[in-house]
């Protein structure tokens, strides 16, 4: 990959600061080439200074003059195209002319400015050499080829002093924007491939969130309900002990059978987040690939959703609350039938909170219990009168995320959610899941 234009200019704020070169190296070639340029037009100056009949120290210091010009060629290429097209009739500048035409060709001059200025040099070089070549047969009387001979031979020699100089200046400028766009793609690439490392970093963050989320939900429902009839069932237990020695033993054994399920679904629930060691691993190395993280989540959810409970438990679960000493009553409306794996345990984790939370906050109320089959869609709410005030309190505490977790599982599952206090001083608990059967 190559460095973002950001590591260039920082790179590159050490070499520049010369004007309008990039690099000392270019610095170094324009210096070494204006002094050539001036030597050759010195020299060149000498012998139209005797054609003439100026003083050959002027023609010298126009020979200076006029080949130092390419010194700016990268800043002002037109200027030195045009010096070279001038100097032309006093046979001066050849090397001025060549790298004068090849800047020119190179740079982001405008092509049909570009086009002008190589007419006008490949014409005044014609002219020069056809003059030129005319006065030389002239002077040779024992050569005498025919008419064609000046203008084909100053021809190919204009174009061999202007067309190489011209196609190698297009090539290396076409060349040059054909790196630049690469290289400005490459940057572009780089940038977009790290804003997608971003976002794929927040995506899997936001899916391990997501699974926390969703496992902190499953061990709030199981621990709450079991461990909350457990304590309803001690406090029980405590009162009747004295009194009912036998119903002391019933309750007793109650609690040891809901000690064992909560034990039971939180190992499951711990043999579900065990599933997820391979991706330990990775992720003490550094970032975990998306890929991995929504794999494991997705395992996660469909164990979870496999060996959670189902619809046809509720009866069960009523039993345990009526056990616990509370008045409950079950309804249902429609024919039962199988539904999706999340939404039969997000119908049973919705009614079982919502009798944890009679069971916390509204002790001796009586409660009722609906579950309505309908065409696309299953519907349950739970019901809770006024407590007893005769009915002594548990003391169970609340963490306050029993409904904030029942509205969650049916949000997720594009379902309704409804709860507040009823007019008779209970509450009510409401809730309509689509079939995604």
């Amino acid at each position: 990959m190559t460095a973002t234009g950001a590591d260039r200019e920082a790179a590159g704020s050490t070499t520049r600061g010369y004007w309008w070169w990039e690099r000392r190296r270019s610095v170094a070639l324009d210096v070494g080439l204006a002094l050539v340029s001036a030597l050759e037009c010195a020299l060149e100056g000498v012998e139209f200074a005797r054609d003439t009949g100026l003083p050959v120290p002027i023609g010298v210091l126009f020979g200076l003059i006029a080949g130092a010009v390419l010194v700016v060629r990268r800043r002002w290429p037109i200027a030195v195209v045009l010096v070279s097209i001038a100097t032309t009739p006093a046979e001066m500048g050849f090397l001025m002319g060549l790298v004068g035409l090849y800047t020119l060709a190179a740079s982001e001059v405008p092509r049909r400015i570009t086009v002008v200025l190589t007419g006008m040099s490949l014409f005044g070089t014609f002219i020069v050499t056809y003059v030129r070549l005319r006065q030389s047969v002239t002077e040779q009387a024992d050569f005498g080829p025919g008419d064609w001979y000046v203008p084909l031979v100053s021809g190919f020699m204009s174009l061999g002093l202007t067309a190489p100089a011209l196609l190698f200046g297009l090539y290396i400028g076409a060349r040059r924007r054909l790196m630049e766009s690469l290289r400005e793609r490459a940057d572009s690439l780089e940038r977009e491939l790290s804003l997608l490392a971003d976002r794929a970093e927040e995506r899997a963050e936001w899916a391990r969130t997501e699974e926390r989320t969703r496992i902190a939900r499953e061990m709030h429902d199981v621990v709450a309900h079991r461990v909350s009839l457990m304590v309803v069932h001690a406090a029980a237990l405590q009162a009747v002990a004295p009194k009912d020695p036998a119903k002391a033993v019933r309750n007793a054994a109650l609690v040891g059978d809901m000690g064992r399920q909560a034990l039971t679904e939180l190992r499951e629930m711990l043999g579900v987040l065990r599933s997820g060691d391979a991706l330990a691993a990775p992720a003490a190395a550094g970032r975990v690939p998306l890929a991995e993280v929504g794999r494991a989540a997705a395992a996660a959810a469909a164990a979870a959703s496999e060996d959670g409970p189902r619809l046809h438990q509720l009866e069960v679960l009523v039993a345990q609350s009526r056990e616990a000493g509370m008045t409950v009553e079950l309804s249902v409306d429609g024919e039962l039938r199988p539904y999706a794996p999340e939404v039969e345990q997000t119908a049973y984790r919705v009614v079982q909170e919502a009798l944890t939370n009679v069971h916390k906050h509204a002790a001796g109320a009586k409660t009722w219990v609906r579950l309505a089959h309908r065409g696309e869609e299953v519907a349950m709410q739970v019901e809770n009168g006024p407590s007893d005030s005769a009915a002594a309190d548990a003391g169970l505490p609340s963490g306050g995320n029993g409904l904030i977790g029942m509205r969650e599982r049916v949000l997720g599952l594009g379902g309704v959610f409804v709860s507040g206090p009823t007019d008779a001083g209970g509450f009510r608990v409401s809730a309509v899941l689509p079939d995604r059967g």
